[in-house]
């Protein structure tokens, strides 16, 4: 599997500077943040699966831009995947007619433009070539989950938005070929009390969660709130973790 990071940030306010979306194999995305307005439109209209983490603005900015562009590009609907609840909110906020068209009631040439499906933890969705994407746990002000890509041969797991999460780390240990973790942190330490309330992480309770990892796994941060991101980035260099810390790039690619 081959994925693409479109967007990474916690925010706008930089040229280099997109929210989150990560383009997979071509053909699947995670989250639609503003990452995704650098793709072209052929590009655009490859893309089969949509998997959302969360309903929040920083993760779906793009998507009623992206349907509405490519809906007259297709032959086969595109498939929007999140919880139950994620979707819901989508359909009521945001392809509810007064915001955005609900394109899973519109048909062009015999079929509908986009349908939904829901996904739950542990649930395992397969996509074709071996592939497979499973919901996995997340903790956050809204539902929230994240996703385990695997390729067979390696997985790569997305924290997606969240906080202290326990349930987490006991799925993580026990995924045998887990090579990448891309987790995020939002604030810096002296936000920490906003990153409580808001259930995101900072460096000081990024330490407490990787502790409960107990297999190798290259680790990326991803998420930094723009603002606070120099002041981030230095205390996740204090971190006892952080030889095997990586901060995520926009345009990083991660093969496996």
């Amino acid at each position: 599997m081959k994925v693409r990071v479109l967007g990474c940030s916690g925010g706008i306010g930089g040229r280099n500077l997109r929210t989150t979306s990560l383009l997979v194999d071509g053909d699947v995305l995670i989250d639609t943040g503003t990452g995704l307005v650098d793709l072209s439109l052929d590009e655009l209209a490859a893309i089969d699966h949509i998997f959302i983490t969360h309903s929040h603005f920083d993760h779906i900015a793009a998507l009623p831009l992206m349907i509405d562009s490519v809906a007259d590009l297709r032959d086969a609907p595109i498939t929007l995947h999140g919880s139950a609840a994620t979707l819901a909110a989508i359909r009521a906020h945001i392809f509810n007619g007064a915001i955005w068209p609900d394109f899973s009631e519109i048909a062009l040439r015999g079929c509908k433009v986009m349908k939904c499906e829901p996904i739950s933890v542990g649930q395992r969705i397969a996509l074709g070539n071996g592939r497979g994407i499973s919901a996995v746990p997340a903790e956050h002000t809204v539902p929230t989950v994240g996703y385990r890509l695997d390729s067979g041969n390696a997985s790569l797991v997305f924290t997606g938005d969240t906080t202290i999460n326990d349930p987490f780390w006991p799925l993580m240990n026990r995924i045998a070929n887990l090579r990448y973790l891309l987790i995020e942190t939002a604030f810096s330490n002296r936000g920490e009390a906003l990153a409580r309330a808001s259930k995101h992480l900072c460096p000081r309770l990024l330490s407490g969660e990787l502790a409960k990892l107990a297999v190798p796994a290259e680790i990326f941060v991803t998420h930094l709130k723009p603002g606070q991101a120099d002041v981030i980035t230095g205390e996740l260099e204090e971190l006892a973790e952080s030889p095997r810390l990586g901060l995520l790039q926009n345009g990083q690619v991660f093969e496996f």
